[in-house]
């Protein structure tokens, strides 16, 4: 039975899911993974959705899977297919591409691959997209990022870029706003007080009528679902009603579809 399941008409299910890239040994490598996450995609038929670290091979894996569904949009953080994406799916069938692009975090954001924010071990990125959707006639657009793991001074210059291309770029355009991601920190943090602080965007999780969760820690590590730690977030800003969120915690015969565990909302434009 699905956590929530196909968006019902003006609705947008959103969600965003680590995949995990390719390093783990069996039993937890991609291919003894990459069914579990597939169940969970077409379980949930979210409308929109921000992945992080899928390399080329998982890209082209879901999208050789799902394509009759979803299209997807993204770039290797090294340019072209090399290294992570942060790629998003979208429904095709109710999503119209208007505009995308992809911004590096760093002090020189078009530069592919730079890193300027003490991430010394990876460049980071965003990648975003611009929707018509075919059911409301309403545009939106979503940001999906994946913030560094090492530096909490480059998660902090990498929530204020975040923020610049809400404010300067996205809302001058009239353009709702989501947010996904794998933020690499928890709510008590810096970079979510510069997102969220003065109202600019709202965490679905607290903003919710409804949660269909505990809150419970999202990188999962395979084992079981332990209390708090919430580091993957999807974010709405004011133009956004929230009526479900939560941390899905689905393992197709046992196996966990990555280790992160998927978060998922269910929003409407107001």
């Amino acid at each position: 039975m699905p956590f929530i399941g196909p968006a019902a008409s003006g609705d947008v299910h959103v969600m965003t899911f680590n995949l995990r890239g390719p390093e783990d040994p069996p039993p937890n490598a991609w291919a003894d993974r990459r069914a579990a996450v597939e169940q969970v995609l077409r379980d949930e038929r979210p409308t929109v959705v921000g992945t992080q670290e899928g390399k080329w091979h998982h890209i082209r894996d879901l999208s050789d899977a799902l394509h009759a569904t979803y299209g997807w949009i993204g770039l290797g953080r090294s340019g072209g297919s090399k290294s992570e994406f942060t790629a998003i799916f979208y429904d095709r069938e109710r999503l119209e591409v208007l505009a995308y692009d992809h911004l590096w975090l760093s002090t020189i954001p078009k530069l592919i691959g730079s890193r300027t924010w003490g991430n010394i071990q990876h460049p980071r990125m965003l990648t975003w997209a611009a929707f018509h959707d075919r059911v409301t006639g309403r545009e939106f657009a979503v940001v999906n990022t994946h913030f560094d793991h090492f530096s909490a001074l480059a998660r902090t210059r990498s929530a204020h870029l975040v923020r610049r291309l809400v404010t300067r770029k996205l809302h001058r355009a009239r353009r709702a706003v989501l947010v996904t991601g794998d933020f690499n920190t928890t709510p008590d943090s810096r970079p979510y007080q510069v997102l969220t602080g003065d109202g600019l965007l709202r965490d679905t999780w607290t903003a919710a009528g409804e949660r269909l969760s505990d809150d419970v820690r999202t990188w999962n590590g395979y084992t079981d679902p332990v209390p708090g730690g919430r580091i993957d977030w999807i974010l709405a800003d004011r133009r956004w009603d929230v009526s479900t969120a939560g941390v899905n915690t689905y393992r197709k015969d046992g196996r966990h579809p990555s280790d992160h565990w998927p978060v998922q909302a269910v929003v409407r434009l107001r």
